[in-house]
């Protein structure tokens, strides 16, 4: 039987600004493990810790440039665009103009924060 989601769940975010997460599926909102997805509201100048994480994440822009840096380089995604990130692959994202961003994520397996495994966490 199909299950209705009736709203998400808003879950801290890390960075250095307040960053909303609103997570429609996932281990918070409906217990679900095998993926996450959930819509990213970033203001501008909004900047996170890079991480290491345990899983693929599929991020399309919505509005916006979200900026993805990783040990290969740096691409700006914008309104649009998309891009996938791989488990295991450092990652910082962050939204550098004025705008700021609104995405959608899409993690599997899904986001949890002991797999996220961000640069100031001890290993």
């Amino acid at each position: 039987m199909p299950i209705k989601i009736d709203g998400p769940s808003i879950i801290e975010a890390a960075g250095t600004r307040p960053k909303r997460i609103e997570e429609y599926i996932g281990q918070v909102n409906s217990g679900t493990g095998a993926v996450s997805v959930a819509r990213m509201i970033s203001p501008p100048g909004w900047r996170e810790p890079g991480q290491r994480p345990a899983f693929d994440e599929y991020t399309v822009v919505l509005n916006g440039r979200l900026r993805v840096e990783s040990e290969d380089g740096t691409l700006d995604i914008r309104a649009g665009e998309a891009v996938i990130t791989h488990a295991g692959g450092w990652v910082r994202y962050s939204t550098p103009e004025p705008e700021g961003a609104e995405y959608i994520a899409v993690c599997l397996p899904a986001f949890t924060s002991e797999t996220v495994h961000r640069d100031d966490e001890v290993a």
